[in-house]
């Protein structure tokens, strides 16, 4: 990772943030800020806050078995403080419109109109601040016949045709087990949110940022939709090959899977070479790219017995002499202890309120200036309440909670 200079801020340093939002996309957005400076303030229920907080695994205290912390949460909520506010009590709403006059961004992830019931709306902050940079991000979006659906990752990922393409051909369709939707969103959310706050400092008007989990996948699945705009044809699930790449696919070892991903001609003559085949690239179905996608069944037929000879890491020590990509599938546990993500400084440790430590995977991305760390470990609930607001606002938070 690149080195900071000690008196260089974090690239969002300055940057106020108010996170009205729980569990992934919402959270996941505001500790992209966090990780990169932004001072981002979590306001939750005082009646148990943000519900990913019970979500295992639990780690437990060393004094304490019984004080427990999420690690979940955590891996979500670093370098962020927390303020719990009760929105049903005025003196609370009023604290809270009071930090929103100071805000740079107000992310949300309710259902549409939900928190204008109690004077939370876009609208409703824009008259107290109208730089702010408001953020909504929901299942289906602000509009349209579906903005009141209730949604979680796993629905938008079946409504919007990610599921369709996901899993095996003969196969039923099968959600990405990582929670694509969420994310992507969250990554979304970022990016337009940075957009906002330049225009936001170069007018001094804020805008209502709509960022939905259908049109964040939709978003990243540009070449399934190009494909069926241009074809009149839905692209169908494939397993993990390509519908124009072969051999680009998993393959089956003597001891485990692993992949290749030949994606061009030469790749593809090495290919040929490694495995002993070097007459394969003349066959008449497999001389060009297009060619060889489009028989690729019948090419996966030929290379599956060659590649049940040899252990995967034999397999892949000569793909990789020859610059062919290729990678072992690896589980979690496995990729976690890879020497490549180590030295890459990805994994970190953290420390939780409690005291207990675990490792989490920090901010990934390098950058010239700039180094990631854990400045805040996750907050407890309400942590920060008096000194958010003495911050922010110079006055002291008079009540007791």
């Amino acid at each position: 990772m690149s080195t900071q200079h000690p008196s260089l801020p974090k690239p969002l340093a300055g940057l106020r943030v108010l996170e009205f939002a729980q569990i992934a996309a919402g959270p996941f957005t505001g500790c992209l800020l966090a990780d990169l400076g932004a001072d981002v303030v979590k306001v939750e229920r005082p009646d148990g806050g943000d519900g990913m907080r019970g979500w295992p695994p639990l780690h437990a205290s060393d004094e304490d078995p019984a004080d427990v912390f999420s690690g979940n949460f955590s891996s979500l909520n670093r370098n962020k403080r927390s303020v719990a506010l009760d929105i049903k009590d005025k003196a609370d709403l009023a604290r809270l419109y009071e930090l929103a006059e100071h805000a740079d961004i107000f992310i949300e992830n309710f259902r549409p109109g939900a928190l204008a019931r109690s004077g939370l709306a876009y609208e409703d902050l824009k008259a107290r601040n109208p730089r702010l940079v408001y953020c909504s991000i929901t299942g289906y979006g602000q509009t349209g016949p579906y903005a009141q659906k209730g949604a979680f990752d796993v629905t938008v990922q079946a409504m919007s045709g990610v599921m369709s393409v996901t899993g095996e051909p003969d196969g039923p369709p099968v959600k990405c087990g990582v929670p694509v939707g969420d994310f992507v969103t969250g990554l979304y959310a970022g990016y337009v949110i940075l957009a906002a706050v330049m225009q936001a400092r170069a007018t001094g008007r804020g805008a209502h940022v709509d960022c939905s989990i259908l049109g964040s996948l939709l978003g990243i699945a540009a070449l399934q939709t190009s494909e069926y705009f241009g074809t009149g044809k839905a692209p169908r699930r494939l397993g993990s090959a390509h519908p124009r790449n072969a051999p680009y696919a998993g393959f089956e070892a003597s001891d485990k899977p692993f992949t290749i991903a030949a994606g061009n001609d030469k790749l593809w003559r090495d290919t040929c070479a490694i495995v002993g085949l070097p007459e394969l690239p003349d066959d008449p179905r497999f001389r060009t790219q297009s060619l060889r996608a489009l028989n690729q069944d019948a090419l996966a037929a030929i290379l599956q017995p060659v590649f049940s000879t040899r252990t995967a890491a034999e397999w892949l020590a000569e793909f990789d002499a020859k610059g062919v990509p290729c990678a072992p599938i690896n589980d979690f546990a496995e990729i976690l202890a890879d020497p490549h993500v180590r030295g890459m400084g990805w994994v970190q440790t953290m420390t939780m309120p409690n005291g207990a430590e675990a490792e989490t995977v920090g901010f990934p991305i390098a950058m010239t200036g700039y180094t990631f760390e854990i400045e805040r470990r996750p907050p407890e609930l309400g942590e920060h309440n008096e000194e958010v607001y003495r911050e922010w606002t110079q006055r002291h938070f008079a009540k007791a909670l």
